[in-house]
């Protein structure tokens, strides 16, 4: 009897630990890692929740020995200034957010040679002229419901932005329906859309995905890694402990951690 107590306590202390270990060690490789944040909106909608999500990336990144620089300039982009960084998150921009197509350009080489891209929530609706943008953050807004509280399923319970999530995550956010989807995005989040109220969702998105639509995915694309959330439209959110777990999971997942579980 006093062995089974022994092996039950070791268990019980042991196993958490070398996974609390083995968590680090992951964690571990991210340090010194260094990210842009880049909230540039073209003319049109300019979210005002920008502020609120530079300040939650900031510390999501800072708590991991993550270094971030943040801004709206496009200037920034050009191919010697975009070797310093690991991946580039692209946080509620908009509409134009190049000026030039150097500047196109020198996107295109960093996600080229190994760089990882995220995108949050309207960044699906930048520079929707270019093709080559849909396909890399892995589709095109189309139009939004109203904003209303809903459930999301998961998908995929292993990545890192997902596998602490409920099986159904009801939120208050806007339901983004996109299109040029694609086809080789791995879905991990989709919109119940039987919980959504939305006049126009026979016009698009109908039944293209049944009673279901895709919010969050990533995928491997052109020799880097992409990560795109349709959430994160209210400032408060970006306090959601949740959320910026899913963030953080996004972020971790584009510098090469395959899971935390």
């Amino acid at each position: 009897m006093k062995k089974q107590i022994f092996t039950l306590l070791t268990i019980l202390i042991v196993i958490p630990a070398l996974m609390a270990g083995n968590r680090d060690k992951v964690l571990n490789k991210v340090k010194g890692k260094k990210v842009l944040i880049y909230t540039k909106n073209g003319k049109g909608y300019v979210h005002k929740n920008i502020a609120s999500s530079v300040k939650a990336l900031e510390a999501i990144c800072s708590e991991h020995g993550i270094l971030t620089d943040a801004t709206d300039k496009p200037s920034v982009f050009t191919p010697e200034n975009l070797k310093q960084y690991d991946a580039i998150i692209f946080s509620n921009t908009n509409n134009k957010v190049f000026d030039t197509l150097e500047q196109r350009k020198a996107l295109q080489d960093f996600v080229r040679r190994g760089g990882g891209i995220v995108a949050i929530h309207s960044a699906n609706a930048m520079e929707r002229d270019w093709p080559w943008m849909w396909s890399m953050i892995g589709g095109k807004f189309v139009r939004h419901a109203p904003g209303q509280n809903f459930d999301l399923l998961i998908t995929d319970n292993n990545h890192p932005s997902t596998y602490f999530l409920p099986e159904r995550w009801n939120v208050t956010d806007e339901c983004y329906y996109s299109n040029q989807l694609n086809p080789d995005i791995h879905v991990l989040l989709s919109a119940d859309l039987t919980t959504i109220t939305d006049k126009n969702m026979n016009g698009y998105p109908g039944e293209t995905f049944g009673k279901l639509f895709p919010l969050c995915w990533c995928h491997e694309f052109e020799g880097g890694r992409e990560w795109f959330t349709a959430l994160g439209h209210n400032a408060d959110f970006y306090s959601d402990p949740l959320f910026k777990k899913h963030l953080l999971g996004g972020i971790l997942w584009v510098l090469g951690v395959e899971e935390l579980k």
